[in-house]
């Protein structure tokens, strides 16, 4: 059983620090709207959409591909938050749709989806990686113990509702957000225990493949600012 890894107490930062912090915030989550809508955006829409400089943006990441790293592994921290958060609950049915929801809500696993392939992963997210391998694969146990979950179920197949959900996508945010709740509540249907799943479930690491497309030959090199 994965055990959650106990968070030490803040303390507040001092005042340069703490511009600093909220400027890093700034610029993941301009990130994060500009690489979603274009992950082939140079990284100065990302200074411009952060309203910081293109020469700060680049003493804290100094190239597109660490700035994509950096921000995938956040995505990574969340989902395990979420999926630490819902083994506190007792019923394991529960537990497992409450991670869904919350994650589907949260928009992690489109990060996934139009970012894989697109930077080389680093040795340091691995931990992280194991972990929301562990947390999942308890999740599912647990589910299935409440007797809920059909048996066929997997952990890799948690990725395949995600994935789906994510790939709802309108202009309007708030209506992406309700449509692709509606898509979890079908799925969420699918995963209880009746009737018969066609097909084979998901491989351990069949998706990895997209982490190193196009990566063969490339090398991390500082992004450019046009």
């Amino acid at each position: 059983m994965p055990k959650s890894a106990q968070q030490p107490a803040r303390t507040p930062l001092p005042g340069r620090k703490a511009q600093a912090a909220r400027n890093d915030s700034l610029v993941l989550e301009a990130a994060r709207e500009v690489f979603l809508a274009e992950p082939k955006a140079p990284i100065a829409a990302v200074a411009e959409r952060a309203g910081v400089g293109i020469s700060a943006l680049y003493r804290r990441y100094p190239s597109k591909e660490v700035l994509l790293r950096t921000l995938c592994h956040e995505g990574l921290r969340r989902y395990n938050a979420e999926a630490d958060a819902a083994l506190a609950e007792p019923d394991g049915w529960r537990a497992l749709v409450g991670f869904l929801e919350r994650v589907v809500d949260a928009d992690v696993h489109s990060l996934t989806v139009h970012l894989a392939g697109t930077f080389a992963p680093d040795p340091a997210m691995m931990p992280d990686v194991e972990h929301s391998e562990e947390v999942i694969t308890e999740l599912i146990r647990r589910a299935h113990q409440s007797g809920t979950l059909r048996p066929e179920i997997i952990p890799q197949d948690v990725g395949l509702v995600l994935e789906a959900c994510a790939a709802v996508s309108t202009p309007d945010k708030d209506r992406t957000a309700q449509l692709r709740r509606r898509v979890l509540g079908v799925l969420v249907d699918g995963l209880r225990a009746d009737g018969d799943l066609p097909g084979p479930p998901p491989r351990p690491g069949e998706f990895a493949w997209r982490w190193h497309r196009g990566r063969t030959d490339r090398r991390s090199e500082p992004a450019q600012p046009a």
